[in-house]
């Protein structure tokens, strides 16, 4: 858990206090189908108390590690992910804003969710995957394998039917 006491933050209006953490996949929850993000997570930022909330912001950086939707190969890919957020005491969040009570904010499930939510829909290793062929399943991206891949549009097939009579 990623727990950090508001007492210097309290007491020093406007000041900038840093913090780091270090978290695994596991440990945030952030385990999903299709991807995985092995290692370590790290996560660094600043708590400022500005009268009204307490605002925490920073960077999380993650390897994230999943097989493309399109070749199927291993991938790893960097990721950078930069965060802002408030967090207001013993208020009933509307989404604008995380709420806590006590003395300490546990910033755990703002990383989780900004880890989840910054994530694309699709696993491609490169976005001009080619993929692989579907007649002989050939990986594209290496060269072309010489295949019939012509797949007519269905909406014309009358019309093929009409030509192949003719002839």
């Amino acid at each position: 858990m990623m727990k950090m006491s508001i007492a210097e933050a309290t007491g020093n209006l406007g000041q900038e206090i840093p913090f780091a953490y270090q978290t695994t996949a596991d440990e945030l929850g952030a385990a999903e189908a299709g991807f995985s993000f092995p290692g370590e997570i790290s996560v660094q930022g600043t708590l400022v108390y500005t009268g009204v909330c307490y605002r925490v912001s920073g960077t999380i950086k993650a390897v994230k590690s999943f097989d493309c939707d399109r070749c199927q190969k291993a991938c790893q890919q960097e990721q950078e992910h930069e965060f802002e957020e408030e967090y207001r005491r013993g208020e009933t969040g509307d989404g604008e804003f995380y709420v806590f009570d006590g003395e300490t904010l546990d910033i755990t499930d703002m990383v989780r969710d900004i880890l989840l939510a910054s994530q694309s829909l699709s696993n491609l290793c490169k976005p001009d995957c080619k993929g692989l062929c579907p007649v002989c399943g050939h990986d594209l991206n290496e060269g072309d394998c010489g295949c019939d891949r012509f797949v007519p549009d269905p909406r014309l097939a009358a019309l093929q039917q009409l030509i192949d009579k003719e002839e």
